[in-house]
């Protein structure tokens, strides 16, 4: 299916029984990797209705479940880098490359400030606090991801978080809906899910940054996951390892767990999570269900 010209890329949010999809402007090329068919429904929607949808207030159920303090829980929006895949490490080193090739001299540490805010950002602030100066975004993003997909987002990398498949199929299997959620653009999405061993069809959604002016700190990308999932955000659990994910998901009246791959409990807490574990594999269902035994924080 062609889906772009030279000037215009055509994703897709996916889903088990809708084909969302959505036009962006951009300069370069991003190829959805597959799509799910279904003849009687079909939505194509502009980044700004994609927007405009983060913005409708979604009809608040009732909320019941095992645990009443705890409420109703229907969906699990999963961030991908640091969550899904013990991915941000990696992408400090091809931020390292990136702006070696431009003779700039920047650590791994220096891009932490920027995790989880998308690549643009990612680079953009680096440069920005290193006064480079003629730095274009678009161009070294496009750069960015040419090393990442070569050197880093191997099927033998490593990538792919211990626990995470064993979680998301059992979220599945208790009927609960899951999308990936994640500020990164979607090839690299793609990328990071292939390496790691995450079929696309595990999820009913997986929405990327590509058509979002306002990425994580803000709620956009969860508000439009829960819309496509037809779930009230108060029944979507966020997991989350960056501080900007966890401030999102609060925003978006979500529950969220935050996983310390990245940063400190110390530096989490101050987002205000639900509670805080050391990574995906240390999330049970039942705690995704009825919350942490010792009680939460909202």
């Amino acid at each position: 299916m062609a889906m772009a010209t030279s000037t215009t890329t055509t994703m897709a949010f996916e889903t088990r029984h809708t084909n969302f999809l959505i036009s962006s402007n951009l300069n370069r090329l991003i190829k959805p990797s597959r799509f799910f068919h279904h003849q009687s429904k079909r939505f194509v929607l502009t980044p700004r209705l994609a927007v405009k949808a983060c913005a409708i207030n979604v009809e608040e159920k009732s909320i019941a479940g095992k645990s009443e303090a705890w409420g109703k829980v229907s969906a699990v929006l999963f961030d991908m880098d640091g969550v899904l895949c013990n991915s941000e490490e990696p992408s400090r080193r091809a931020g390292v490359d990136v702006f070696a090739e431009i003779g700039v001299q920047v650590t791994v540490d220096d891009f932490v400030p920027f995790t989880g805010t998308g690549e643009a950002n990612f680079l953009g602030g680096v440069a920005s606090v290193k006064g480079v100066k003629g730095f274009n975004t678009e161009d070294l993003k496009k750069r960015f991801f040419e090393i990442y997909l070569d050197k880093y987002a191997k099927p033998d990398s490593g990538i792919g978080f211990p626990g995470a498949l064993e979680l998301v199929s059992q979220c599945k299997s208790k009927g609960l809906k899951v999308a990936v959620a994640s500020s990164a653009d979607r090839i690299k999405v793609d990328a990071n899910l292939a390496a790691a061993g995450l079929p696309l069809s595990m999820f009913d959604a997986i929405v990327s940054a590509d058509a979002f002016e306002n990425l994580k700190p803000a709620p956009d990308i969860f508000l439009a996951a829960s819309r496509i999932l037809n779930v009230a955000p108060s029944e979507c659990i966020v997991i989350e390892d960056a501080l900007a994910g966890v401030q999102a998901a609060k925003a978006a009246q979500m529950r969220c767990i935050a996983v310390t791959t990245t940063l400190s409990d110390e530096a989490l807490e101050s987002a205000g999570p639900s509670f805080i574990r050391d990574d995906i594999g240390s999330i049970s269902l039942d705690e995704i269900l009825n919350g942490d035994s010792i009680g939460y924080s909202m």
